[in-house]
C-alpha cells in the first residue's frame, strides 16, 4: 500500500494542478470559469471575492504551487523511497487540509457561494491526507522492530 499511495499521491497532484492552473488561467485572462453544474454556479462569484487572495497572491496561484510541490516530492519519494519524503507528503497533506476545510469554510458561510473547481480542490486534499496517512505510519510498533532485527 505505501508505494501505490504514493503514486495515487502523484496523479491527484497532477488533477490538482490542472485544477489551480485553470483557476489561475481565469486570474490572468480574466475570462468567466465554466461552471454551470447543478446549483453550484458561484465560481466566478468565489474567485473575484475578497477572499480570493492570501496577501495580495490569488489562492489559485498559491494552490498551483501548492500541487507542483506536492506532485514533486510524491515523484521523487517514488524515485528515491525515502522516509524524510514521505513525512513531507504527510506535512503537504496536512497544510492542504487545513487550508481547503477554511476555503470550504468561507465559501459557505462568509461569500454564500461554492466554486466547483475549489471543491474538487478540497476533495484531492482529503484523498490526499487519507493517502498520505497510510503511506507511513505515525509511530512504529517497538515489537515490529525488535522482530525484523531478530
Amino acid at each position: 500500500m505505501k508505494r501505490a499511495g504514493v503514486v495515487l499521491i502523484l496523479v491527484l497532484a497532477f488533477f490538482g494542478i490542472a485544477d489551480s492552473a485553470y483557476l489561475a488561467q481565469h486570474e490572468t485572462t480574466g475570462l468567466p470559469l465554466l461552471c454551470n453544474i447543478e446549483s453550484l454556479t458561484g465560481c466566478n462569484v468565489v474567485v473575484s471575492s475578497a477572499y480570493s487572495q492570501f496577501l495580495g497572491v490569488p489562492l489559485a496561484d498559491l494552490g498551483l504551487i501548492f500541487y507542483t510541490v506536492l506532485f514533486v516530492v510524491a515523484a521523487f519519494e517514488i524515485a528515491l523511497f525515502n522516509q524524510s519524503l514521505r513525512r513531507g507528503l504527510q506535512v503537504l497533506a496536512v497544510i492542504g487540509i487545513v487550508t481547503s476545510l477554511y476555503s470550504v469554510y468561507t465559501q459557505v458561510f462568509l461569500i454564500n457561494a461554492l466554486c466547483i473547481y475549489c471543491l474538487v480542490s478540497a476533495s484531492i486534499t482529503i484523498l490526499v491526507l487519507v493517502l498520505a496517512s497510510f503511506i507511513e505510519p505515525l509511530r512504529k510498533n517497538p515489537l515490529q522492530n525488535n522482530l525484523a532485527t531478530t
